[in-house]
């Protein structure tokens, strides 16, 4: 490790936890070994696909929603 590194190193442990972490993760970053900031559950990335086919124009057709109407007896 150089010096400037470990300085850099000192001087963050006087720093409070969150900001700690933020530095961690940028240097994670930049040393190209960084981990995912956000895990999204199954739902999650359901719903974000759902979001990203309707901003390509991908609907439900009309049969599919007199379908889903029929089961609510509309």
């Amino acid at each position: 490790m150089t010096d400037l590194l470990d300085r850099a190193v000192e001087a963050a442990r006087g720093l409070p936890p969150a900001m700690q972490d933020e530095i961690a993760r940028l240097v994670l970053q930049l040393a190209g070994d960084d981990e995912p900031q956000v895990v999204l559950t199954a739902d999650e990335r359901a719903a974000i696909a759902r979001s990203k086919a309707a901003a390509r124009g991908e609907f439900a057709t009309d049969e599919q929603v007199r379908a889903v109407w029929g089961k609510h007896g509309l």
